[in-house]
């Protein structure tokens, strides 16, 4: 279950980010000076991830799709 809350963690962060890239073209990476690129492919790769997780676990960790499967 801790996995799961990371992963709602980072889909929290990567859609700010788009919402941010979206109206001001400012990306998360940047508040981490020259290193951007490296850090904004990281922060991708991991929201990424989090998606694709969030993607094959989420009818077993949802209570609302949990519930409706049952029924």
């Amino acid at each position: 279950m801790q996995l799961h809350k990371i992963t709602f963690i980072l889909l929290v962060i990567g859609g700010l980010n788009w919402l941010s890239l979206g109206l001001f073209q400012w990306e998360i990476g940047t508040l981490f000076g020259g290193q951007m690129e490296l850090v904004s492919r990281v922060i991708y790769v991991l929201v990424g991830a989090a998606a694709v997780y969030e993607v094959l676990t989420h009818r077993t960790n949802c209570k609302a799709c949990g519930a409706s499967a049952s029924m």
